[in-house]
């Protein structure tokens, strides 16, 4: 893909009701660090995409769209297997995707196994309401999940956050992901939760496109970053959260304080064997960057 064909793959997308993929595009087709491909009609029209993300020796596989026209034929197919050809050839021996009902079979038939699911988690948002909480603190008549752990608080990134927060992402995902938190990392876009030490524990990273990274190794915190993101939509939006299904103590949690499961899919790996903490996942950008 080339910065030309941004707009009409976005928009065959669009009217194949995928959703606007633009500003994820945009970022994919700038950043090194992913591998963007499409396929072209004989009449030039973009009828297929798939992406690549290396994050490290991990590579993310994603964004594979067929139209519909075209659908049956081994597009799909040839759509996976540049991005996992090239995610290799940049030193991948982890690949992970999500996969679709329609995608998976294709998915396993290329060596994927099921690894675990994503549980897409939804609730309303409190901003204006007696429960929401601005300083840290719990507001009267709160759930118990919104009492903040001591010494605990939230506040804005800081450039001086960004190697803890590296370093944390790492240890979570197993995966090298420092060019994406780079890339988004701002006083407007990020939230960190630190202690006493003033160290980033856990952080919230939003994307351009709405998506968003969150990623905590202790519960409380994971909760409180949530909570502050509860705090600033009205309560007739949703907020959402992305654990995978062995985050058990997570899912009571957010369930005990009104969360509710609206999709999951299946996460997917191929080739060597991922050391990672599932529990301190709690967002994504998205499902082809992680």
């Amino acid at each position: 893909m080339t910065d030309a064909d941004i707009e009409p793959a976005s928009t065959a997308i669009l009217a194949d009701d995928w959703g606007d993929r633009r500003a994820w595009f945009a970022f994919a087709v700038a950043n090194p660090r992913c591998r963007v491909f499409v396929a072209e009609a004989d009449d030039g029209g973009i009828v297929g995409t798939g992406v690549a993300t290396v994050n490290g020796r991990v590579g993310w596989i994603g964004t594979i769209w067929v139209a519909s026209a075209w659908r049956g034929h081994g597009l799909g197919r040839a759509l996976t297997e540049a991005p996992i050809e090239s995610a290799e050839e940049a030193g991948c021996r982890t690949l992970v995707l999500v996969a679709t009902e329609a995608g998976r079979p294709l998915y396993e038939r290329l060596g994927f196994e099921v690894q675990t699911w994503y549980r897409t988690m939804e609730a309303p948002g409190r901003a204006g309401t007696e429960a929401a909480a601005t300083d840290g603190t719990a507001a009267r008549g709160a759930s118990p999940s919104r009492i903040a752990h001591p010494g605990r608080r939230i506040r804005a990134w800081r450039p001086g956050d960004l190697d803890a927060m590296a370093a944390i992402d790492a240890t979570v995902t197993g995966e090298d992901r420092r060019h994406a938190l780079e890339w988004f990392a701002s006083a407007e876009s990020t939230r960190v939760v630190v202690g006493a030490d003033d160290r980033a524990a856990g952080f919230v990273v939003r994307a351009s496109w709405g998506g968003g990274a969150t990623i905590a190794p202790r519960l409380e915190d994971a909760l409180a970053l949530l909570d502050a993101r509860r705090d600033t939509y009205p309560a007739d939006r949703r907020v959402r959260a992305g654990i995978v299904l062995d985050n058990k103590a997570g899912a009571a949690a957010l369930e005990a304080d009104g969360w509710t499961e609206a999709w999951r899919a299946p996460r997917l790996v191929r080739g060597q064997p991922l050391v990672w903490e599932p529990s301190g996942i709690w967002g994504q950008f998205n499902h082809a960057l992680g």
